[in-house]
């Protein structure tokens, strides 16, 4: 495919059909990608803490019930 060089830039092309731009260099795509992975991982990281956080709010309510029910000498459900 022929790809035009974009002005001013050394590692940018143009692609004429779809006026896209291509950036060339290996290395900035490879730190790209690092960058992507990484911040998936510290997003799945949070994802999962909250839903941690999540699970011991459930908890501690079905403890706080199940103490209301014993001080009040009700059965627990």
């Amino acid at each position: 495919m022929n790809y035009l060089k974009v002005e001013g830039e050394n590692n940018l092309l143009r692609d004429p059909k779809t006026n896209s731009i291509i950036n060339n260099n290996m290395t900035e795509y490879q730190n790209y990608v690092k960058r992507r992975e990484s911040k998936n991982k510290e997003n799945q990281k949070v994802q999962n803490l909250e839903e941690d956080v999540a699970s011991m709010k459930e908890d501690l309510d079905e403890i706080k019930s199940l103490l209301r029910s014993l001080v009040n000498g009700n059965e627990p459900r």
